[in-house]
C-alpha cells in the first residue's frame, strides 16, 4: 500500500473533463474489479449481508484502497443489464428476449425502474455516507445503449434484425433510449452531489472498426447518447464516454453530441499519441497504458514506461488523466499495476 501521506481531491479529475491541465496527475481507472483489490488487501472483499452497515463497510474498505492507490476518486455503475429480465445474451452463446416484435411488445420496460432502484439505492446510499473528505465517485448507471442491446437480442440476431426487421431494430433503439432517458434523470436528481462526472461504458468497436456500420451509428446510437448527455448537462456535470475499439469513423460525432471525454485505448489500434493529436484540443482522455503491458512485462519496465509516456502525454494533452487502457481485471498482476501507479506519484514529485 502507499506509505505517502494522501489527500484525494476530485478536483483534479474534474480539470480533466474540463480539458484543462490538473494541478496534480490524476490516476483514473474504468474499473478496479473486487478480485484485484482483494489481491493487494490480502483478504476477500464481499457483502457481508443487506443491512445498511454491511453496505457502508464494503464501500469504506473500495474507498480505502483507491485512496491508498493515490486515486482522487473511484468508480462505481449500477448495473442495468445485470438485473434486465432475460439477462445474459451480452456473454455471448444465447439469444435475448426480445427476438420479435411480439417480444419487445411484452419486454417490461416500463417496471424495469422500481427493480433498478430498489436494487442499487442500498449502494448509492451507503457511498453518500462513507466518502471520504475531498473524494467523490464517477460512473452512474452502468452499461451502454448498444450493450443493453447486446443483452436484449444478442449481437449476431441484432446484427440480422437491422435487415429483416429494420422498423423492430429502429423501435428497439428508440425505447432503450427512453429506459435511459428515465434512469439517468433520476439517478442525475438524487446523486450528482456524489459524483464528480458521470460516466457511459458502451462498448461500440473492435480492434478494426465499429461493430456497426458508422451510419447505423449515427442514426441509432448517438441521437439517444444525445439525451443522456443533455440530461447530464443540464445539471451542470461532465460527461465521460468509455468505449473500446476502433471508433475513430465516429469520433467526431461524439464529440458533436457533447462528450467531454473519452476513455478506453490499446495500442494495437493506435498508439495513445495518435488519441492526443486528434482530440485532446477538445475533450478529455483518460488512459495511455495498454493492459497488455501491465500484464506481460516487468516491475521495473513498467515503470519506466509508464513514467516517461504519462510525462509525455501530461504536456503534450490538455486534460489528461493516467490509468489503464481499459480496466483492472482480476488476472492483472498486483506489480504490474502496482508500477503504474508508482510511477504516476514519481512524476507528481518531480513537479513539485
Amino acid at each position: 500500500m502507499a506509505s505517502e501521506i494522501f489527500t484525494p481531491d476530485y478536483r483534479n479529475v474534474l480539470d480533466v473533463l474540463n480539458n484543462r491541465r490538473p494541478a496534480r496527475l490524476p490516476l483514473y481507472e474504468h474499473a478496479i474489479d473486487p478480485p484485484f483489490i482483494t489481491k493487494v488487501i490480502n483478504r476477500e472483499l464481499h457483502l457481508q449481508g443487506n443491512s445498511d452497515a454491511d453496505y457502508e463497510e464494503y464501500y469504506r474498505t473500495i474507498s480505502k484502497f483507491w485512496m491508498d492507490m493515490t486515486y482522487d476518486s473511484f468508480a462505481y455503475e449500477a448495473a442495468i443489464c445485470e438485473i434486465l429480465p432475460g439477462h445474459g445474451a451480452i456473454n455471448g452463446g444465447m439469444a435475448g428476449p426480445i427476438q420479435t416484435r411480439a417480444d419487445f411488445d411484452r419486454y417490461p420496460f416500463d417496471e424495469f425502474p422500481e427493480l433498478f432502484w430498489k436494487t442499487y439505492t442500498p449502494h448509492l446510499e451507503a457511498i453518500r455516507k462513507i466518502l471520504p473528505p475531498g473524494m467523490k465517485v464517477w460512473g452512474g448507471c452502468g452499461y451502454g445503449i448498444f450493450e443493453t442491446s447486446e443483452d436484449l437480442v444478442g449481437f449476431e440476431n441484432l446484427a440480422v434484425m437491422q435487415y429483416l426487421d429494420p422498423d423492430l431494430f429502429a423501435d428497439l433503439y428508440r425505447r432503450v433510449g427512453d429506459l435511459f432517458a428515465t434512469l439517468w434523470t433520476e439517478m442525475v436528481r438524487r446523486y450528482s452531489d456524489i459524483f464528480v462526472f458521470f460516466r457511459m461504458g458502451d462498448d461500440i468497436g473492435f480492434k478494426t472498426s465499429t461493430f456497426f456500420e458508422p451510419d447505423v451509428i449515427r442514426q441509432h446510437l448517438i441521437p439517444q447518447y444525445q439525451r443522456v448527455i443533455n440530461i447530464v448537462h443540464g445539471a451542470d456535470k461532465k460527461f465521460l464516454l468509455h468505449s473500446c475499439g476502433n471508433i475513430f469513423s465516429v469520433m467526431d460525432d461524439l464529440i458533436k453530441a457533447g462528450i467531454n471525454a473519452k476513455h478506453s485505448n490499446e495500442d494495437q489500434i493506435a498508439a495513445f499519441d495518435e488519441w492526443i493529436r486528434l482530440y485532446s484540443s477538445r475533450i478529455g482522455l483518460m488512459g495511455g497504458i495498454d493492459v497488455n503491458d501491465l500484464c506481460l512485462n516487468s516491475y521495473d519496465d513498467i515503470f519506466k514506461m509508464v513514467k516517461e509516456k504519462g510525462a509525455r502525454y501530461r504536456k503534450s494533452a490538455g486534460g489528461f488523466g493516467l490509468g489503464s487502457g481499459n480496466s483492472i481485471a482480476g488476472y492483472i498482476p498486483v506489480e504490474g499495476f502496482m508500477a503504474m501507479v508508482d510511477a504516476a506519484k514519481a512524476i507528481r514529485r518531480e513537479e513539485m
